[in-house]
């Protein structure tokens, strides 16, 4: 074969690679005035008659494709691995980075200077503060237009972050509980805003014991990052007993720490272990 045929080879074999039943769409935020690449995964399977559970994923850029091939897989054999097919929403940016500078805004509620931690090497971070505009773009946008575009189950809703985007999903339980039913906070920041947890979360015991809730929450992390200065374990493992103190008005905690496994690299075995959690074929798996 000559040189021009083997480049002519090589061109139609190598095509780009797109995982079955994914597609993507730009969303522009009303309120946050900022776009957005909206990730999408369906399920081959007919939608029950209630709908598909959701999962709505943040940081997509970076684990969008993990958990898309991972409900993939599992739920075809749902007896067996207790994952149910279902709807994922992964939230992400315009860039081909795992990660945004903006989820900084997105994911944090504004914080004095003074009470941000030091970033390593001196510089400063970047704009804080959006979570309420990042909120409404989720409840306000985000979910009418998937609502319209696919049959969902408005009943089986889980909302999943890691790292700030684990101090998101908490921000969300304790002001908005009933904006999901499945919370799943890995390896959260909470040290970024620990006055402001610490103060919600008594808060949202005094509301749950005058006002019974149905919420899920699972909160985990990796063995490794014990030894980092900002407690991530301690502070979630803490958590998780304090929300466990509230079974009795409908708030079910699990805590997780996945041994040999940092803080990025907790990522898959995190995603799945969250499948099983919130895609159980008799509800969470708890």
């Amino acid at each position: 074969m000559d040189g021009k045929k083997t480049e002519q080879a090589a061109a139609l074999s190598a095509r780009a690679f797109t995982i079955p039943g994914t597609e993507s769409r730009l969303m522009y935020s009303r309120t946050g005035k900022r776009e957005y690449q909206i990730f999408v995964s369906k399920p081959s399977e007919d939608p029950p008659p209630a709908g598909y559970p959701v999962i709505y994923l943040l940081d997509a850029n970076s684990v969008f494709g993990t958990m898309a091939e991972a409900i993939r897989v599992q739920s075809r054999r749902p007896e067996k691995t207790g994952v149910i097919p279902a709807v994922i929403v992964g939230i992400g940016y315009q860039t081909e980075a795992p990660f945004s500078p903006a989820r900084h805004c997105d994911f944090t509620l504004p914080l004095p200077d003074s009470e941000l931690p030091s970033r390593p090497g001196g510089t400063p971070w970047p704009e804080q503060g959006g979570a309420e505009d990042f909120l409404t773009f989720i409840e306000e946008e985000v979910k009418p237009e998937i609502e319209r575009d696919y049959q969902i189950d408005t009943s089986r809703q889980t909302i999943f972050g890691h790292s700030l985007g684990g101090l998101f999903v908490l921000q969300v339980l304790f002001t908005k509980p009933d904006a999901f039913q499945t919370y799943i906070a890995g390896s959260p920041s909470i040290h970024w805003n620990k006055r402001f947890i610490h103060k919600e979360s008594r808060q949202f015991g005094d509301r749950v014991s005058r006002e019974k809730l149905n919420v899920n929450v699972m909160l985990a992390a990796g063995e490794l990052e014990k030894s980092h200065k900002s407690r991530i374990n301690d502070h979630a493992k803490e958590l998780s007993e304090q929300l466990s103190s509230l079974a009795g008005y409908g708030v079910r905690t699990q805590f997780h720490e996945f041994e040999g496994e940092g803080h990025i690299s907790v990522l898959p075995v995190l995603i799945s272990r969250a499948l099983r959690f919130a895609l159980h074929p008799a509800g969470p798996n708890l």
